[in-house]
């Protein structure tokens, strides 16, 4: 048993070594407090002769030894549910024949070794209800990855569906995947298991404890993995966007991440739990993503996908325009992507955009095309200033004069005599009447002209 203890915190020591990179996101630390519940097959069919012994005792050998293992882990919280082991199948199939014997906490292995000791093997497989039961054990503490290990040596005996109840349970994000041990099953039934989590099989008592120990270090371990942001040239050089990671089966987001180049210049290492799919989305003008993304646990994966971007800026000499915003959207489509202030560079992905700019009058420009590590630079004309000079308030607007055209473009604020608006270059006509006047006639109309950078002053009586 201490050689058994020994090799497991050494394996589970190499594992959760970290590799070295700038900022480790604490979301992904290999330590994340775990709950791994061990449900355990102690049907009648457990009595069955494998290998040294019967089944059920060496089963719970092998088991008493891990979670006394486990129990030396300041970061791992064990429980035991067992089926099986309470009605005699002989007179009476009891299909919820399940109870949870020990609940989680922190060090219990001594609890769940009593527990092991003299079982009654008796009873019929529900393994479908204890699984469903199995949701009600784990605490509601997001905080924690919830596992299941489940131990059987036959399928399911009642009329339940593991395979529904357990991807309920991962829809509902009560539990990961779970793992599933076979001992001595046929390798017909593995399509069988396959459904319900990762299915390992025990084909005697020496790969009953390989994979007991792989299933472990999976639960507890995070895997490695690098997303490959590809450019126009299909290679990995687009970089410093975040990236989020969301749980396909719950659909909510478990890990959030700025990409970085490494010091040897190519995309680090992020760690992800390997038990989850994912879905990513990278957070570039417009977004792209990636579905269904499956780690191998214990395996560096390379994540990749298209992710082209080029630079935009627009520039305005005049002080009075740098506050200014201008609005984004997909070209010929009412899809705003991005509201952009003026002077500053965004990135986008590579393609064509329209642009709003909020100058009075606004300008519009089509089919903005982005390039490739290139940067696009838009200067629009320094604005001059119009001030409007009235008696008293009244009601007014502002046109720009296109040819035969009157363009409305703003109205005059009501209740002020004197107003300074900043416009565009172009030629204008200012139209007004006063408040107290109660025939058309008295209507104003003057045409002026604004030149970059340049005023004019307007009386409008």
């Amino acid at each position: 048993m201490k050689k058994l203890l020994l090799s497991f915190l050494l394996l589970v020591g190499i594992l959760i070594q970290p590799v070295s990179w700038a900022q480790k996101p604490e979301k992904n630390s290999t330590e994340q407090a775990t709950r791994i519940l061990f449900i355990l097959d102690a049907s009648r069919s457990m009595l069955g002769r494998w290998e040294s012994d019967i089944k059920i005792n060496i089963a719970t050998e092998l088991l008493g030894e891990m979670v006394d293992s486990l129990a030396q882990l300041q970061h791992v919280q064990m429980a035991l549910r067992i089926y099986g082991h309470q009605t005699n199948v002989e007179f009476f199939q009891d299909c919820e024949d399940t109870r949870l014997e020990v609940p989680f906490a922190y060090g219990n292995a001594k609890s769940i070794q009593k527990k092991l000791k003299n079982l009654s093997c008796q009873g019929t497989t529900p393994i479908a209800y204890a699984l469903e039961k199995s949701g009600a054990d784990f605490p509601l503490d997001e905080e924690f990855r919830n596992i299941i290990i489940l131990i059987t040596d036959g399928i399911e005996a009642c009329d339940g569906d593991p395979c529904a109840v357990s991807m309920a349970l991962q829809k509902q994000g009560i539990v990961l995947k779970p793992f599933v041990i076979g001992i001595g099953l046929d390798l017909g039934f593995k399509d069988t298991f396959d459904c319900v989590g990762r299915y390992y099989d025990a084909s005697d008592e020496t790969r009953f404890r390989e994979v007991f120990n792989v299933v472990i270090s999976q639960a507890l371990n995070s895997t490695t993995a690098q997303v490959n942001l590809l450019d126009s040239q299909s290679k990995p050089t687009e970089t410093n966007v975040n990236m989020t990671f969301y749980d396909n089966n719950t659909g909510k987001w478990k890990y959030n991440i700025v990409h970085t180049m490494n010091h040897r210049g190519v995309p680090d290492t992020i760690y992800l739990d390997p038990l989850v799919n994912y879905r990513m989305v990278v957070h570039t003008i417009p977004p792209v993503q990636l579905d269904s993304i499956s780690l191998t646990p214990g395996k560096h994966t390379i994540i990749a996908l298209d992710a082209p971007q080029g630079e935009l800026i627009v520039k305005s000499e005049a002080i009075q325009q740098r506050d200014l915003h201008f609005d984004v959207y997909e070209a010929g489509t009412c899809q705003k992507l991005n509201v952009q202030k003026l002077n500053t560079t965004e990135k986008y992905l590579i393609g064509s955009y329209d642009l709003i700019i909020h100058t009075i009058p606004q300008i519009k420009l089509e089919e903005v095309r982005i390039e490739q590590s290139t940067q696009t630079k838009i200067e629009i004309p320094r604005s001059g200033i119009a001030t409007f000079l009235m008696n008293t308030s009244g009601y007014g607007s502002i046109y720009l004069e296109e040819g035969k055209e009157l363009v409305w473009i703003k109205n005059l604020s009501n209740d002020k005599s004197r107003e300074s608006i900043h416009l565009q270059p172009g030629n204008y006509r200012a139209v007004f009447r006063t408040r107290n006047s109660h025939q058309s006639n008295f209507t104003v109309s003057k045409s002026f002209r604004i030149n970059p950078g340049g005023s004019a002053q307007v009386s409008l009586y």
